[in-house]
């Protein structure tokens, strides 16, 4: 089954938020940022926009950041981009010295390294009072709703995005043949559950055999190499490639080329970035999954936003908005034409619609 289709956010497109968010005035209601409250009373102009990825070298993630410039474009403000090169020490430092400033209309939407980077961060933006949001990293048994300034955690269910791939890559090497898998960075949530669904994928159809799985860091660089040498031992017994992210499959695909094999091996991703929507377009790539970069890195803000305004109350955030899955969407030869020329519902970054892509709670 795939997951219905709908184009991802536009950049330039998300400037048409601010009608949307007029709403979210100025008189905003809801009681102080002290240490007991957590819905804010922060004048529009006063809220410090902040958003936080490893790194822009990623296309996902400065897609991502660039979602978030132009979230806050929308509301005329700016977001601080920072980026912290895959490196948990200096993310942990990045937010310290923000939170060693004026935390009392900042709102964060943050990118933890892995998942053992996300409860010092959360300790620390509810000791300050800052408004956060997170995404994708945080360690299973870590309850948001046990924090009243940790709004909300995003994420996306990654065993059916990497069944989906692995599916969509059985079905391109014709059900049976041998495939390698690319792992991202091992103590995150996605590369877990992205490969956990591959695992799944796999046992239902049994005669695709994976030969060989290593992780790239979800790094192109990495990923070239590790294809390069993984090409080298299994040679033409390897008829598709799995990777955990689109920059992994596109180093992928530079191996293969760099092999003289280009357009021999079926090659599946997920982030649906530009080059990996070009490829699939032009058929040396199979499929990948969109997350959405652009709209995760609005609506993080947008809601950490609304909240610090008043215009959104913590009371008034149900239990299932506090963790959950957004929505996601395969992408394919068939739909990738939907998903080059994106379009977004000015709405989604209402204040009182942020929570329109959910798909359910995370168990």
């Amino acid at each position: 089954m795939k997951f219905n289709s709908r184009p991802a956010v536009a950049l330039v497109s998300l400037s048409l938020a601010a009608v949307a968010l007029a709403g979210c005035s100025e008189e905003a209601s809801g009681g102080g940022n002290d240490e007991a409250g957590s819905s804010g009373a922060c004048k529009p102009a006063d809220v410090k926009l902040v958003g936080q990825v490893r790194n822009e070298s990623n296309p996902y993630e400065a897609a991502w950041l660039d979602g978030g410039d132009a979230f806050a474009k929308s509301v005329d403000l700016s977001q601080e981009r920072l980026t912290y090169d895959g490196d948990s020490t200096k993310q942990q430092e990045q937010v310290s010295q923000l939170l060693a400033g004026d935390t009392e209309c900042l709102v964060m939407n943050i990118l933890p390294n892995g998942d053992s980077d996300t409860p010092p961060i959360v300790e620390q933006a509810q000791e300050a009072g800052a408004y956060l949001v997170t995404q994708w990293n945080k360690p299973a048994d870590l309850n948001v709703a046990d924090y009243d300034h940790w709004v909300s955690h995003i994420t996306y269910n990654g065993v059916e995005s990497g069944k989906q791939i692995g599916d969509a890559l059985s079905e391109a090497i014709g059900g049976s043949g041998g495939i390698i898998a690319l792992q991202g960075i091992l103590d995150t949530g996605a590369a877990k559950d992205r490969f956990a669904g591959l695992e799944e994928s796999l046992a239902a159809n049994p005669d695709v055999k994976l030969l060989d799985e290593q992780t790239a860091n979800f790094s192109r660089q990495e990923a070239l190499e590790v294809t390069k040498t993984l090409l080298t031992k299994h040679g033409d017994d390897v008829k598709g490639i799995w990777a955990a992210n689109d920059d992994m499959a596109l180093g992928a695909l530079e191996a293969l080329k760099q092999a003289g094999k280009e357009g021999e091996v079926a090659v599946v991703g997920i982030d649906a970035v530009p080059d990996a929507l070009t490829a699939i377009e032009d058929g040396s790539m199979t499929a990948t999954v969109s997350s959405d970069g652009p709209w995760q890195g609005g609506i993080g803000l947008a809601i950490g936003y609304c909240v610090a305004t008043g215009e959104l109350s913590m009371d008034d955030v149900a239990d299932e908005d506090r963790a959950w899955f957004a929505e996601q969407f395969l992408i394919e030869k068939d739909n990738v034409a939907e998903f080059m020329t994106p379009a977004t519902d000015e709405a989604d970054f209402d204040c009182d619609n942020v929570f329109s892509r959910s798909q359910g709670a995370i168990s």
